[in-house]
Parts: C-alpha cells; structure tokens; sequence
C-alpha cells in the first residue's frame, strides 16, 4: 500500500504539470482515501484512490479547453505509466442559472464535502473481526505519508493564517470586476482560518 500510494503521489505531480492540464486548471485540492475490499479473502487488502477538486479556467467548457472523461483516463494512464484503464470519474460543479440559489450553494458545498471526506471509512475499520489487524496495517502503512495535495491559487488555502505567505494569498481585496460570467463569491474569515461562501460577491451574467 505504501509504495502504491507514493507512486500515486508521483503520477499526480506528473499530471498536473503537463502544460493540457496547466492551461484549463487554477488550481487544485487533492485528497487521498483508502477503503477495503467487502470480498471474502480480501479482507486484508486496501484500495487507495484520489479525490480531486479542479478549479478550471472560465473558458474551460468552450471549445477544444474541454477535457472529456477518456481523455483524463489516458492523461492518468500516462501519468501513471499504467498498462491499463483506471476508473475516473469526472464531475462538473458549476452554478446552474435554472437552479436557486440554495440548490446552487448546496451543490458546490457537497462537491467539497466529497473531496474533504474521511480518509477511511469508519466502517471499514470495523467491517471484520480482525481484532484491528486491518486497521494498524493501514496506520503502519501510511505513517507520514501525504494525504492531502494543493496547488495553484488553491496553494495554502489549508494553511494556518500565519503560514500563508504574501505571494500564495489568493487575492488582497475585494474589488469587483466586470464579469460576463457566473461566479460564486468567498471570503476569508481569519478566525475561522478558511474561506466561507458569501453571497454579497456572487456575479450573475
């Protein structure tokens, strides 16, 4: 498991620094999750796999800046360096101007809810009577090992306020600008220490 998931943290590092994915993506926040397998005799197996939240370019649904599903799966496989087709799925979270506020705001919000999840399922430590065996395997396994990936102007968005250096801060004002497309305003709450959604910044074309 451990080597997996390290060789999964370099195919990352090589996909996102191809110039396809550089020219349609911000930037990123990727988490690592491991779950266990329900089939008799692979009690003791573990499945690592990424979540992924891509904040792409605005002109990243037009034209040839689209990256459809089979592409991301051979952008991965040549990442990857794999032999065969890996399960990717790819889901798009923009405001739909059909939809109400409310149910735009909850989309976004169970989209991150997603990519922030449980790095083990709490059933899964339980799923066996193994005495805990499964669950400090993954624990030895995992020791130090990088869970959760940033990148872009996403960079240090996880960071403690007082970590976060001038040159990653996203932005130092909150000047609006002419927009002809849809955009979903946030604010920086220092005591809180992230950003939470604020309405007041939305841009509507």
């Amino acid at each position: 498991l451990r080597s997996t998931i390290q060789e999964m943290n370099k195919g990352w590092q090589r996909l996102i620094q191809t110039k396809r994915f550089r020219d349609v993506v911000d930037g990123f926040i990727r988490t690592t999750e491991v779950t266990r397998p329900k089939k008799v005799g692979q009690e003791m197996d573990a499945h690592p796999h990424f979540h992924a939240m891509l904040l792409v370019k605005s002109t990243y649904f037009k034209g040839t800046n689209y990256i459809k599903q089979s592409e991301w799966v051979e952008m991965w496989i040549k990442a990857m360096r794999l032999d065969y087709h890996p399960q990717v799925n790819v889901q798009a979270v923009k405001p739909n101007k059909h939809k109400t506020l409310e149910q735009n705001q909850a989309a976004l919000h169970n989209a991150i809810l997603e990519t922030f999840k449980y790095s083990v399922k709490p059933s899964d430590m339980l799923a066996h009577d193994d005495q805990g065996a499964w669950l400090h395997e993954i624990t030895k396994q995992t020791h130090r090992l990088r869970f959760i990936s940033d990148g872009g102007v996403l960079k240090g968005l996880l960071k403690p306020e007082d970590e976060i250096s001038n040159e990653e801060m996203i932005s130092t004002s909150e000047e609006q600008v002419e927009t002809d497309e849809t955009r979903i305003g946030f604010s920086y709450l220092p005591t809180h220490r992230r950003y939470v959604y604020n309405p007041k910044f939305n841009v509507y074309p």
